[in-house]
């Protein structure tokens, strides 16, 4: 039960940041909040194992936080071997309040939050929760519930107030912009001894050959699929027990292939057309994805939200046409190695990835938005392969999966490189702008902060008005 405990802990703090697991909402209809402790008074175990009564820490806007919440936060924490030294009550019950104050005020403000869209991400969770420590009946029993509905009940008020507090605190940030002339000014002021150094740092370019499927193995599939597609329109077969059976889809397999999505979802173009242009009952024909082959049927559809159920079937590759594609990278290769062609060239020629092909391959940093990559900070693999490989060197021929787990070839190289140094402003404008950004989107969530406490009703009750909290949750 221990291993199933960090298991399944692990698995939501993925899921669900920015408040406790567990926390329970409760909404107050009566804006001065009398006589609520009273209401939602409960039996739980402290930190230590003794049983002590539950009460409300606090109560901000139309939520309130309650102390076992609080001891639930601590406990997640240290589940995850997180350093709990310094951390107290009064850290975690600022951290939940704040997390409050922006769902409150992302009602007030109108902010929409889809249930589809919650909806879907319970069902991702649910199916890779289950599909880690094997049953739903393990998950259901380590969270003591009774029935899967329950727990759904509860995952999503978890997951609405935590995306709303999400959009809130979205709708501040993206409204904060900055000049050049800010972004100067910003780096002006900080103290040539205190600017900050930075790591070395690459320039990488890629090329991917992907191994091609056959005609035949396609033309497989989509018979299959068809075949599917008769027997349930023909004979009446269940669709959701074919995709148990045989979907190679494992977020939706378990459940029987059922996904609830809306327009606005982030689905590929394809499977969104197919999920839309159906009526209820009704089935598709075969259709491709960057994924594989599908079949899709409707089971309802809801104003602007359609619960479909889909099988997923991916073609393979042979030993024949990876060997085809290793072939092709390895002549490339050896042509850029005796300056028959320069590298970009050669992406441009016959890289199969299409993000990359026409800049050359030049790979982008996802995190800052440019072309470097910081030593330090990337991705562990990709450091083994870059760390030691001079500028315009090529490393071997190198195997990775794409995300249907079918291989490809790629060969990198290193196009730049910049050794530590402290920051310039010149050279690392993308990078202090970045800095500079942070900075005003710090000083716009404090004032908003600060503002909305002010005009917020807040109550904070008991040990915790001796809390010596960052913002001024008890309005002295």
């Amino acid at each position: 039960m221990t291993n199933l405990r960090s298991i399944i802990n692990s698995l939501l703090l993925l899921f669900l940041a920015g408040g406790s697991l567990q926390a329970q909402e409760v909404i107050v209809t009566d804006s001065t909040a009398i006589g609520i402790e009273s209401e939602i008074q409960e039996q739980i175990q402290d930190r230590s194992g003794r049983f002590k009564v539950d009460g409300v820490a606090a109560v901000i806007g139309d939520f309130v936080v309650l102390e076992s919440d609080i001891d639930k936060m601590y406990l997640e924490l240290q589940s995850q071997g997180a350093s709990v030294k310094d951390v107290t009550n009064c850290n975690l019950a600022g951290r939940l309040m704040e997390n409050k104050l922006y769902a409150h005020h992302a009602i007030q403000d109108s902010i929409i939050v889809s249930d589809a869209e919650i909806n879907a991400n319970i069902d991702q969770q649910l199916a890779y929760m289950t599909q880690q420590v094997g049953s739903l009946e393990k998950v259901l029993e380590f969270y003591k519930k009774d029935n899967e509905a329950d727990f759904r009940a509860e995952l999503f008020e978890i997951n609405k107030q935590n995306r709303l507090a999400s959009e809130m605190q979205r709708k501040i940030v993206d409204a904060v912009e900055i000049t050049p002339e800010e972004v100067r000014a910003f780096f002006t002021s900080i103290p040539e001894d205190e600017r900050p150094v930075f790591g070395d740092e690459v320039e990488i370019a890629q090329i991917v050959v992907k191994p091609e499927i056959p005609q035949e193995q396609k033309n497989e599939i989509i018979n299959r699929l068809n075949e599917m597609r008769a027997d349930v329109i023909e004979n009446g077969a269940s669709f959701a027990t074919k995709a148990v059976l045989y979907s190679q889809d494992p977020g939706s397999r378990s459940s029987g292939g059922k996904i609830t999505l809306t327009r606005k979802d982030p689905f590929v173009k394809e499977f969104k057309d197919a999920a839309f242009s159906l009526q209820e009952g009704e089935v598709s024909k075969p259709f491709q994805t960057e994924f594989g082959y599908h079949i899709l049927t409707v089971d309802k559809i809801r104003g602007q939200q359609v619960d479909v159920r889909h099988i997923l079937l991916i073609p393979d590759v042979t030993e024949e046409t990876k060997q085809k594609a290793f072939d092709k990278i390895e002549r490339v290769r050896e042509r850029i190695n005796n300056k028959e062609i320069t590298f970009a060239e050669a992406a441009r020629e016959i890289s199969d990835e299409k993000e990359t092909r026409e800049s050359g391959g030049k790979l982008i940093n996802p995190t800052t938005g440019d072309t470097r990559f910081e030593l330090t900070k990337i991705d562990p693999l990709l450091y083994e392969q870059v760390v030691n490989l001079e500028k315009g060197q090529v490393t071997r021929i190198l195997t990775d999966q794409d995300n249907t787990g079918r291989p490809f070839y790629k060969i990198i190289t290193v196009t730049n490189r910049y050794p530590e140094h402290k920051a310039d402003y010149a050279q690392d404008y993308n990078k202090i702008k970045e800095l500079a950004l942070r900075d005003k989107q710090l000083e716009a969530i404090e004032k908003w902060q600060k503002e909305k406490i002010s005009e917020t009703y807040v109550k904070v009750n008991g040990e915790y008005r001796d809390c010596a909290f960052s913002s001024n949750w008890l309005k002295k």
